[in-house]
């Protein structure tokens, strides 16, 4: 297989995380959400296992297009950000919303270097099999979370979220609502430029840094970099939003992106420049999640929080999906990646500015 077959199958797998994201946040705001983790630990260690057996473009598809990137929705930020909220004020969803999604970056940061090594000692295989037995191991933290229904321990406080609390507000209501409020649309367009982000760093990064003549080592450092600024990245966006609009966290953050690309381009490509540049964009890399996720509870309150979230999410990953598919195109078309580089760039901005005219309102519910 050649770049860009690998890429379309990692590209795939963005895009059916992303579709999975509303099916699994909906099954679990109707039905608990251990069943969907459970199904998701599965999921996730067969992907990994099937991998090591992937001999052509189909099974590569069915193995990191279709298997892991759905075992991955089902226990992503939707479905556990969705567990809390119920549990906590809504005033502390934002700060909570950035504690779980520090907890993916720390795994970033303490699985890379670890991968790296066991494919230099055992292979690819010795890799994926320790990945498909770490995500088995996340079953029984995952029963602990929940075991009860957080739901039920916060009472409601007011006749709406009585309503709420009691069933009365329907998952179809709420969902044509959200799709036609302008400030949940927008939210949609800024985050589909933060899934073209990642993705094509993640997918691309350490084969740029191969491309321009350095080891294996130099990518797990700075993927590790990129997990552990995150941690404070992600926790810092989730503090601010209990003093700043969400939608100025968002700007800037989005801003300081386009920022941190312009000036990678136009540094020498030396080591010290890639783990600086992984440390800037490790501040800015999911940290977009805690304000998002807050602004979605903040304009439709907590209870199917993880549908809409994981709607917001899809969009996350159809950027997510030609950021992974272009940067192979690139590659094979000129063999480097400066064009997607721009487009980055271009993308960036224009989320920046998009999120300007969201309007923090009161909740919204459906009758």
């Amino acid at each position: 297989m050649d770049i860009a077959d690998v890429s379309m199958a990692l590209a795939i797998g963005q895009l059916v995380w992303g579709v999975f994201q509303p099916v699994f946040g909906a099954w679990a705001d109707k039905k608990g959400a251990f069943p969907v983790l459970l199904v998701g630990v599965i999921m996730l260690a067969g992907g990994q296992l099937y991998t090591a057996r992937a001999a052509s473009f189909p099974s590569l598809i069915l193995a990191q297009g279709l298997l892991s990137p759905a075992g991955a929705a089902a226990g992503s930020f939707a479905i556990l950000i969705g567990v809390i909220a119920g549990r906590l004020p809504p005033n502390k969803t934002s700060v909570a919303s950035g504690l779980v999604n520090a907890g993916g970056s720390l795994g970033q940061f303490v699985f890379a270097p670890i991968i790296q090594g066991l494919i230099a000692a055992k292979g690819y295989a010795g890799g994926l099999a320790f990945l498909a037995l770490s995500s088995l191991a996340t079953a029984a933290p995952s029963w602990f979370l929940c075991r009860r229904n957080g739901r039920e321990k916060r009472p409601p406080v007011g006749p709406a979220e009585a309503a709420e609390s009691s069933g009365a507000v329907g998952l179809k209501g709420q969902l044509r609502l959200a799709v036609r409020h302008p400030s949940y649309l927008l939210l949609h367009v800024g985050f589909f430029t933060c899934g073209f982000h990642v993705a094509f760093l993640t997918t691309h990064l350490p084969g740029e840094i191969g491309l321009l003549g350095h080891g294996g080592a130099v990518s797990a450092i700075s993927l590790s970099l990129i997990g552990l600024c995150n941690i404070g990245g992600s926790i810092l966006a989730g503090v601010l939003g209990k003093y700043f609009r969400m939608k100025l966290i968002l700007a800037a953050l989005y801003g300081f992106r386009a920022l941190t690309i312009i000036m990678y381009l136009l540094s020498p490509k030396i080591e010290m420049v890639f783990y600086l540049f992984a440390a800037a964009t490790g501040l800015t890399w999911l940290a977009t999640v805690p304000p998002t996720a807050g602004l979605v509870g903040k304009l439709f309150g907590p209870r199917y929080l993880a549908t809409l979230f994981g709607l917001t999410l899809f969009s996350h990953q159809i950027g997510g999906f030609l950021g992974a598919w272009f940067g192979g195109l690139a590659i094979q078309a000129s063999g480097n990646l400066l064009r997607v580089w721009h487009l980055d760039i271009a993308l960036a901005m224009l989320a920046a500015i998009v999120n300007l005219p969201i309007r923090e309102g009161k909740i919204v519910r459906a009758a």
